[in-house]
């Protein structure tokens, strides 16, 4: 099994080893518990969205770069498991793509 709040934790761990950045000056910056943050980066908390954005705030990150990285660790797992994906617009849609001007 794929657990998300593990990627997550691999990846925020990732980034902010690559900024050189301690936990505790992360901690500071994004005003969160240095204890949690470090549960997080193992994989044993769930991040809320406001935490997760002020974790990427305090790392000059944007969120949508974590959730990528995140998404492409899933897909590889899911890929070494075997899990059969198939890609969610496809599946809505029918596998055409409508545009709507609403």
């Amino acid at each position: 099994m794929v657990l998300f709040r593990r990627l997550l934790g691999e990846v925020l761990r990732s980034a902010r080893m690559q900024r050189g950045m301690t936990l505790r000056e992360l901690s500071a910056d994004a005003r969160v518990s240095l204890g949690y943050i470090s549960e997080i980066e193992r994989g044993q908390k769930e991040a809320s969205s406001e935490l997760l954005a002020s974790l990427c705030q305090a790392m000059d990150l944007p969120l949508s770069e974590v959730l990528r990285d995140v998404s492409e660790a899933v897909a590889v797992e899911e890929l070494a498991l075997g899990v059969q994906t198939t890609p969610i617009t496809a599946a809505r849609s029918g596998g055409d793509v409508v545009a709507s001007a609403a």
